[in-house]
């Protein structure tokens, strides 16, 4: 699917704008994710697991999350860079239709802007736009106390635990979280 653009004003007065990548953004959006891999412990992959994935491999990805209906990214541009991208994936089997995931990553240095408000706004715009999509879900990892605030503001609930779901390159388990928004 694809994210008709548009612009908003960030909290500090600058102007974000918000798309739908083309395959010209792929080396820019490999070096985003591999940055906010390495600026987080709460995202699901280290930087270093990255490392095999090409720009040819993301050109790919973005065409066919252009062409999906199934499928919307939308990135956040701020000062022409990429500052943050979220994801929303429609579940097509006939049990699950009801049902949409998303994800969200935003740079450290952009965090307090608005910027997660306005893509979850968007995102859940796209949900309610959907025909029988009931329910937006999302997994979270224990101690991302910024981002469950962000989900928790949005309307999503805890629904679940996943004990013990995610091991941190120390060694330590930490639990993963399930929550949920009913639109």
């Amino acid at each position: 699917m694809v994210f008709e653009e548009m612009t908003f004003e960030l909290k500090d007065g600058r102007q974000a704008l918000l798309r739908s990548p083309c395959e010209d953004d792929a080396e820019e959006l490999l070096k985003f994710v591999a940055k906010a891999s390495g600026e987080t412990d709460y995202l699901t992959r280290y930087p270093e697991e990255w490392g095999d994935f090409t720009v040819e491999d993301e050109k790919s990805v973005i065409l066919k999350k252009r062409l999906d209906k199934n499928e919307l990214m939308i990135v956040c541009f701020v000062d022409g860079k990429i500052a943050g991208n979220c994801q929303i994936f429609f579940q097509s089997r006939i049990k699950e239709r009801h049902r949409a995931s998303v994800g969200i990553a935003i740079l450290k240095e952009y965090w307090s802007l608005g910027i997660g408000t306005k893509m979850f706004k968007e995102l859940i715009q796209a949900a309610k736009m959907r025909d029988g999509v009931r329910q937006i879900e999302l997994d979270f990892i224990e101690g991302n106390s910024r981002a469950r605030c962000l989900y928790e503001k949005m309307g999503f609930r805890i629904t679940g635990v996943k004990p013990d779901a995610i091991r941190m390159k120390d060694g330590t388990f930490v639990n993963e979280y399930m929550m949920m928004k009913r639109l």
